[in-house]
C-alpha cells in the first residue's frame, strides 16, 4: 500500500466536467511484419499479460482515506481484469489521419473510470494504407512523461519475435485491500509525520517557488518567495547572498488561453530527426533549441492567421524530470522551467537566435534552484487544503494574465526499431493534458528511430485547426533548412 503524493493527489484534484488528467500515447503500426498480417486484440493480450509483473501500477488502485484526512492509496486490485482494459475499434473506409484523430480526440476526453487502475489500451483497425494503431493512456497521478514511456515499453520489443518474459512464482498474490480504519490511521499517521521531512528541504527551497510556474500561482507563494529571498540576501550577505536575477515574464493573451470546454482536438506527425540536427549543428545549438524555434515558427503563423498574434513573446512552460535512478514507486518526479518563446519576431534566423538565448537563460535559472519539484512544494500543503490550493492555483488565469501560454515537452526515445506483437512501429505519439491555466494547447514530441513525433492536443472550440499547427511545424523545419542552405551557399 503506497500513498500518493500530495503533487499526484492534486492532478486527481484537478479534475472536472472540463479537464482530466491523464496522459497517452498514440502508436502507428506497420502489421504487416506481425503473424498473419494483422495483430489482433488477442494478440497484443498475450504479449501484455505475463509482462504485467513488470509495471505494477498496472494492477493497482486508489482507495480513499475516511473523511478525507488524508490522501488516497495505491492497493492491489483483487477484481483486476485485463479484459476491463483492452480495447479495440475500428475506423471507417478510409481511415485517413483525420478519422483517426477525431476517434483517439473523442477517447483522450473522457476520464478514467478511477475504480480500476487508471490505464486504458485500444488497438485501432482500419488505418489508411494497411496499418493500425494502438492507443494507450494512463492517469497522470500515476506516471510522468518519462515513466509514462516507460509503462508503453511494456508492450514495445525491439525485435519481431516478442521477448519472453518470466513471470516471479508468485505472479499475482494481490493483498488484501485494507479496511477503512487501517486507511484512516495510516493516512492520518502520514499527515502527522509527512511535514517533517518537508520542512528540512523547503527552507532552502523557499526563496526560489516564485521561480516555480503554477506554484507561485497559490495565494501567499510569491509574497513568502520574495520575503526569503530577502532574508537569503541580508544573512548571507555579498554577491554570494544574492538570488540569480528573475526572469518574470508576463505570458500575453493570446486565443489559446481562455476557459476550455471538455472536447478535443488532436494532430499528429513526424519530422527528420536528421532534419532537426542540420540545423543544429549549423548554428550550433540544441535540438531542444531547434524544436522551440519550429513551435514559434508555427504558433506565430497560426495566430495571425487568427488575428490573435501578441506584439510580446509567448511564454513556455517546459517539464523537466527530475526522477533519479534510485526513485522507487509511481508519481510524477518533475519540475518546469519556464522561457520565452519568440512568436514576435517575423524572421526564422531572428527566432532561432532568440530561442537560444531564451533557452540558455531559462535553463541557467533552472539550475541555480535548490533540488526542489513541484512534489516538495506541494507536500507542504496541508492534506484537507490541497483541494482547494490546486483548483485555486489553476483558477488564477481567470482573474489575470496566465504564467505560461502553453505546454512544449519533448521527450526523449529509442533510436531503432520497435514493435508491438510483430507489428513494426512507425510512429510514436505522445498526447498530453490541457487546463484552464496552461492553454487550450498543448504539443510534445518523442524521438524515436530517426523521427521527431509530435503530438498536439487542443481544445476543440478553441483550436479546432490544430492539424494545420502540424503542417506548419513541417513547413517550420523546411523553413530553418533553407536558411542553413542559404549560408552554405554565401
Amino acid at each position: 500500500m503506497q500513498q500518493l503524493s500530495s503533487l499526484d493527489a492534486q492532478s486527481l484534484a484537478l479534475e472536472s466536467s472540463t479537464t482530466t488528467g491523464h496522459v497517452g500515447y498514440l502508436v502507428l503500426l506497420d502489421p504487416s511484419t506481425a503473424p498473419g498480417g494483422l495483430l489482433s486484440l488477442d494478440q497484443l493480450r498475450e504479449v501484455l499479460e505475463p509482462r504485467l509483473h513488470l509495471v505494477p501500477l498496472l494492477r493497482q488502485r486508489l482507495v480513499d482515506v475516511p473523511l478525507g484526512l488524508g490522501r488516497p492509496y495505491w492497493v492491489d486490485d483483487p477484481d483486476f481484469d485485463v479484459e476491463f482494459h483492452l480495447h479495440e475499434i475500428a475506423l471507417p473506409h478510409p481511415g485517413e489521419d483525420d478519422q483517426l484523430g477525431e476517434q483517439v480526440a473523442r477517447i483522450h476526453a473522457r476520464p478514467l473510470d478511477r475504480s480500476r487502475p487508471l490505464w486504458e489500451m485500444y488497438l485501432v483497425h482500419g488505418v489508411a494504407g494497411g496499418h493500425q494503431a494502438l492507443y494507450s493512456k494512463v492517469h497522470h497521478a500515476a506516471i510522468d512523461g518519462v515513466s509514462g514511456a516507460e509503462a508503453l515499453g511494456i508492450v514495445l520489443d525491439a525485435t519481431v519475435e516478442p521477448r519472453v518474459e518470466e513471470p516471479p512464482e508468485d505472479y499475482w498474490d494481490p493483498a488484501p485491500v485494507p479496511d477503512p480504519i487501517t486507511r484512516f490511521r495510516r493516512g492520518v499517521g502520514a499527515v502527522v509525520t509527512a511535514p517533517v521531512d518537508t520542512l528540512r528541504r523547503l527552507p532552502g527551497a523557499l526563496p526560489y517557488l516564485a521561480d516555480l510556474p503554477i506554484v507561485s500561482s497559490v495565494p501567499g507563494v510569491r509574497t513568502a518567495s520574495q520575503v526569503a529571498g530577502s532574508l537569503l540576501s541580508l544573512v548571507v550577505g555579498g554577491a554570494e547572498g544574492q538570488l540569480l536575477g528573475r526572469r518574470t515574464s508576463v505570458a500575453p493573451p493570446t486565443p489559446i488561453n481562455a476557459r476550455i470546454t471538455a472536447h478535443r482536438r488532436i494532430a499528429y506527425g513526424s519530422l527528420s530527426l536528421d532534419g532537426l540536427k542540420t540545423v543544429k549543428n549549423a548554428f550550433a545549438l540544441t535540438v531542444n533549441d531547434v524544436v522551440m524555434a519550429l513551435c514559434a515558427g508555427a504558433l506565430r503563423r497560426w495566430l495571425l492567421e487568427h488575428d490573435g498574434l501578441p506584439e510580446e513573446a509567448l511564454v513556455v512552460a517546459v517539464p523537466v524530470s527530475i526522477r533519479t535512478d534510485d526513485h522507487e514507486g509511481h508519481g510524477v518526479q518533475v519540475s518546469m522551467m519556464v522561457a520565452e518563446l519568440p512568436t514576435h519576431l517575423e524572421g526564422a534566423a531572428q527566432r532561432l537566435a532568440a530561442v537560444h538565448e531564451s533557452m540558455t537563460a531559462a535553463a541557467e535559472q533552472f539550475e541555480a534552484l535548490p533540488a526542489v519539484s513541484l512534489q516538495d512544494v506541494t507536500s507542504a500543503i496541508p492534506t484537507v487544503w490541497a483541494g482547494l490550493a490546486a483548483r485555486a492555483a489553476f483558477r488564477a488565469v481567470t482573474g489575470g494574465a496566465p504564467q505560461f501560454n502553453l505546454f512544449v515537452s519533448n521527450v526523449p526515445g529509442p533510436q531503432a526499431p520497435l514493435y508491438v506483437g510483430g507489428a513494426r512501429v512507425l510512429g510514436v505519439f505522445p498526447l498530453s493534458a490541457i487546463t484552464d491555466t496552461t492553454g487550450a494547447l498543448s504539443i510534445t514530441v518523442f524521438s524515436y528511430d530517426g523521427s521527431l513525433d509530435i503530438g498536439l492536443i487542443a481544445c476543440r472550440e478553441l483550436v479546432p485547426d490544430v492539424g494545420h499547427l502540424a503542417d506548419y511545424l513541417r513547413e517550420a523545419l523546411d523553413e530553418l533548412l533553407e536558411l542553413v542552405a542559404s549560408d552554405v551557399g554565401d
